[in-house]
């Protein structure tokens, strides 16, 4: 039987809605698996994974919810947080180009989980921590005002209008990062979807943040740093536009 996770149906809780590690109700809506690994992505995770962690994030292990502890993971770099990070392409590309950052990558997705790890062994980077599931449940625990760089890259559209409340750029996850973004942190959007980026420049200020870049020129240029992940490759092969947003946490 595949383990309960907190936010589903029958996940037991108390009368305050709760789990009882002590965990808020979270939905999910997303996979956690997709199709059968390989044995060579079932040894990363084996051999791999446990290593990479930030530390104890997840409610049955940090029901007090302890801040981690970034200096002893990362010293005295920059921390960034990269919000589901697919395939790991990006991930690991800044982490290679930047060594003064240590990088936090959040993803259910164990597939996407295997692949990023099968990436990090070829890159032999030191600079890249893994949580394999909720980011809203890594942002519990950061310290307040401790990242200096956020990434959503390619977030699932939930295209339909009903589903929207779903996405990321919602005040229920960008106001637990705003509150662990530095004042001056850079949060990168980036989607392919229209609608997704009408409703990222109406959530996103209201949380705390302005955008820069903000010209139409700019919407549709890359940053200089970029590289095209296979979801944005997909996107092009299917005729949609990427579209890049930038925003500054103001404070």
């Amino acid at each position: 039987m595949p383990e309960k996770k907190p936010g589903s149906a029958d996940h037991k809780t108390d009368a305050a809605g709760k789990h009882a590690s002590g965990a808020p109700w979270r939905n999910f809506y997303g996979r956690f698996k997709g199709k059968t690994l390989k044995d060579s992505q079932k040894t990363y995770l084996e051999e791999d994974l446990a290593a990479l962690s930030p530390g104890a994030v997840g409610w049955e292990e940090n029901p007090e919810r302890t801040n981690l502890d970034l200096q002893a993971l990362f010293g005295d770099r920059e921390v960034w947080l990269e919000v589901g990070f697919g395939g790991g392409e990006h991930l690991v590309h800044q982490a290679q180009n930047n060594p003064q950052a240590g990088i936090i990558g959040a993803e259910p997705y164990i597939n996407g989980v295997a692949m990023l790890l099968g990436k990090i062994r070829k890159a032999t980077t030191n600079n890249i921590a893994i949580h394999p599931g909720d980011a809203r449940d890594v942002m519990d625990v950061l310290p307040e005002q401790s990242i200096s760089r956020a990434f959503l890259l390619y977030p699932d559209p939930w295209p339909k209008t009903r589903h929207h409340r779903r996405r990321f750029v919602t005040q229920e996850h960008l106001k637990p990062l705003a509150t662990v973004l530095k004042p001056g942190a850079i949060f990168r959007v980036a989607t392919d979807i229209p609608d997704y980026v009408r409703q990222t420049l109406e959530e996103v200020p209201k949380a705390g943040f302005e955008r820069i870049r903000a010209s139409d020129a700019e919407l549709h240029a890359c940053w200089d740093d970029w590289i095209s992940t296979r979801y944005e490759q997909k996107a092009l092969r299917e005729g949609r536009t990427p579209h890049y947003l930038t925003f500054r946490r103001l404070g």
